[in-house]
């Protein structure tokens, strides 16, 4: 008799039912989100498209994103003072016009809706290591850093579909253009 475990240590070690330890509301939220997770990591997983008219954080200028052979150029599309690239280092790229400047340089993308590559900035002539993010459908987040310690990001507005700048033509024509000057 001693070798057969009482009836007590059975109920203690056996394996309770699962219909009996998750109340109802817990059961029916579980079996939900089992049905929802594939829909959940589809979404997640759908990277956000950057390509289109951006303005800058202060609307002082759009920026038109466009994908050249996978990489995404960031070229200004419109300025509230129109000027020339005056601090430029190449003292023969001082007097471009900023119109038509790309200022995000071949971003590749580093993870869904992330992209890494160099950034120029006209109002210092410096380029930047940075990149940009896409965290919603109307929001761009562009950050440069200084030896990748000192940092600094903002963050763009997409722009009305009716936005988009003619001058620079279609992003066939753009990435043609970039191709030139490379």
């Amino acid at each position: 008799m001693r070798d057969r475990p009482s009836m007590v240590a059975q109920q203690r070690f056996s394996r309770p039912s699962h219909s009996g330890i998750m109340p109802r509301g817990v059961k029916g939220a579980i079996g939900l989100l089992g049905i929802l997770t594939p829909c959940l990591i589809a979404t997640a997983a759908t990277a956000l498209d950057p390509e289109g008219e951006w303005w800058v954080a202060d609307r002082a200028a759009r920026i038109r994103v466009v994908n050249c052979a996978g990489a995404m150029w960031g070229i200004v599309s419109w300025e509230a003072n129109p000027g020339l690239d005056s601090n430029n280092p190449d003292p023969a790229k001082r007097r471009r016009p900023i119109l038509g400047m790309p200022v995000l340089l071949g971003m590749k993308e580093a993870k869904p809706s992330r992209w890494a590559g160099p950034i120029y900035n006209s109002s210092d002539g410096k380029t930047y290591s940075g990149g940009f993010t896409v965290p919603s459908a109307n929001s761009l987040r562009v950050t440069g850093c200084v030896l990748r310690v000192l940092c600094g990001s903002q963050t763009w507005s997409r722009a009305a579909a009716g936005a988009r700048s003619e001058t620079l033509g279609p992003s066939a024509a753009i990435c043609s253009r970039l191709s030139e000057t490379r």
